[in-house]
């Protein structure tokens, strides 16, 4: 039987990556909020340089939250989502930011490798699994499997993960209309970033295209 994370201090948090306004990571615009650390660690995870300690940073939450909240508002967001890594692996922490993000009439959206069964057994005894579920509007739960690649829905990547509306916010929300969407992002370094999903293979495809039109953009007349 899986066993539940431990627990970890509720002022601090280890944060991989923050993307203040994104269509690719849930209903409507988004704030996203990735998190390092997992234990869970699926095969053919889209995020493997998240499962480690290693890369993130350690903020205080009372310093960092506001900010991120101010930048979420001035950026028009639906809501905020939380994935990773694994948040349930810091959920008292984001239970607080839950917690804020709502009282400011942001919607929540939760990624967990964990099934939601589990999670509901954990929190008859765990107040931060159980505050953190308490303010998840859309919940995304269940370990991703390489073998059951899901086409057909948004945001999972198998179709043995759910997605759960925990609150009356998402009760009717058709995914069968919303397609999956990748996003890439160009610094001016040139460092690439992708966010949302798509299998190795649609991935690769993707970025050789994008590999060449750059070539033949730098080519002289």
């Amino acid at each position: 039987m899986t066993t539940p994370p431990p627990a970890v201090d509720a002022d601090t948090l280890l944060v991989a990556r923050v993307l203040t306004a994104t269509d690719a990571e849930g209903p409507g615009t988004r704030t996203a909020i990735w998190v390092q650390g997992c234990r869970i660690r699926c095969p053919g995870c889209f995020n493997p340089h998240l499962w480690g300690a290693a890369g993130g940073r350690r903020v205080e939450l009372s310093g960092w939250l506001p900010p991120v909240l101010d930048d979420a508002a001035a950026g028009g967001v639906e809501g905020i989502t939380l994935l990773g890594g694994e948040p349930f692996e810091q959920a008292a922490p984001l239970a607080r930011l839950a917690t804020a993000a709502r009282e400011r009439g942001l919607s929540v959206m939760t990624f967990s490798g964990y099934t939601y069964a589990e999670l509901r057994r954990w929190a008859a005894d765990r107040t931060d699994i159980a505050a953190l579920l308490s303010h998840t509007d859309l919940l995304a739960d269940g370990p991703f499997r390489a073998d059951l690649l899901d086409h057909t829905r948004p945001w999972v990547g198998s179709s043995n993960q759910g997605l759960r509306a925990l609150t009356p916010r998402y009760a009717g929300i058709d995914v069968t209309r919303r397609p999956d969407r990748v996003e890439i992002r160009i610094d001016r370094s040139g460092t690439v970033a992708v966010n949302g999903w798509a299998d190795t293979d649609r991935l690769d495809l993707l970025l050789d295209d994008l590999r060449g039109r750059g070539h033949r953009a730098g080519r002289k007349p």
